[in-house]
């Protein structure tokens, strides 16, 4: 049999990225982290994690991540058809998703915090470029994604939400400013932009497509989507914003489109565990019905 004390310290690692964050989330000395995770080591036969600032998991250790993130929520499902197993009532699992900014900004957020009321659950939210959650799966780290990609990794499903579309917009003093003289790829090799961090490229898909060409920018670095549009409204720089969050200042003339009609739609797609489990069922459910409502149909 699997010592189930060992996997959860080799998940707590890859979660949380380092041996000694995961005795903290444990409640252990980060000792008797490495002692748990050398020992099933030993068992298995492999190397498990690689270390490093993250750590990593190995293709087995992610294997293993998933395989000790799914008997949790089966053994929890399991607790609420047999009370007598749970005297004390149901605990609460751990649910780790991880989800881009922009969503968790804005319909991501309604739709999880309703599916996490009831549950009996503790979301774990992890936030990355929707081109990188998917490596969050591949990592063992989570079982879920808000993602921009269609394919998922193995053992795991996908299924298209829809579309979230992004305007460029800066505020009109920014346009009176940089751009008098019209949009085009020499006043934007001049003129700074936002960037949520150095793994999102919104700004440089959207002017290659203007432009038709690669065009170096500027780049100031808010990796905030709240403050991302704050900034905006600032004058700070121009950025891609979720219409969403930007649509009253659209309204009210605070932000203005660099070029009109020049959306940019970004797909993004559901994954989540092939796990016989009610818990992750009920969540997709609530993700999928908000996407429908917010997200553009693609």
């Amino acid at each position: 049999m699997l010592d189930y004390a060992a996997l959860a310290a080799l998940a707590a690692v890859i979660r949380e990225g380092s041996f000694e964050r995961a005795a903290q989330a444990l409640f252990v000395t980060p000792s008797a982290v490495s002692q748990r995770i050398r020992s099933l080591e030993e068992r298995v036969g492999c190397a498990l994690v690689v270390r490093g600032q993250p750590c990593r998991a190995t293709d087995t250790g992610r294997r293993l991540c998933h395989h000790v993130d799914r008997v949790r929520l089966l053994e929890q499902e399991l607790q609420g058809s047999l009370p007598a197993l749970a005297p004390e009532g149901l605990t609460r699992v751990a649910l780790p998703i991880a989800v881009n900014a922009d969503s968790l900004a804005t319909w991501f957020a309604p739709a999880v915090a309703a599916f996490a009321t009831d549950a009996p659950v503790i979301i774990e939210l992890v936030v990355d470029d929707q081109d990188h959650t998917a490596e969050w799966l591949r990592s063992g780290a989570v079982l879920a994604a808000v993602t921009g990609t269609s394919r998922p990794p193995a053992g795991f499903n996908s299924r298209p939400l829809g579309a979230m579309r992004y305007l460029a917009a800066a505020s009109p003093a920014y346009m009176k400013r940089h751009f008098a003289s019209g949009v085009g790829a020499g006043s934007l090799s001049k003129a700074p932009s936002l960037v949520f961090n150095t793994k999102d490229d919104l700004q440089s898909r959207w002017v290659r497509r203007l432009c038709h060409r690669d065009v170096e920018l500027p780049r100031h670095a808010v990796p905030s989507s709240h403050a991302f549009v704050a900034t905006a409204l600032a004058g700070m720089g121009w950025g891609l914003h979720p219409q969403a969050l930007i649509a009253s200042h659209l309204r009210d003339g605070t932000l203005v489109e660099l070029v009109p009609d020049s959306a940019l739609d970004v797909p993004l797609y559901w994954q989540h565990a092939r796990a016989a489990s009610s818990l992750l069922d009920g969540l997709s459910r609530e993700v999928v019905a908000a996407a429908s409502e917010d997200l553009l149909n693609t």
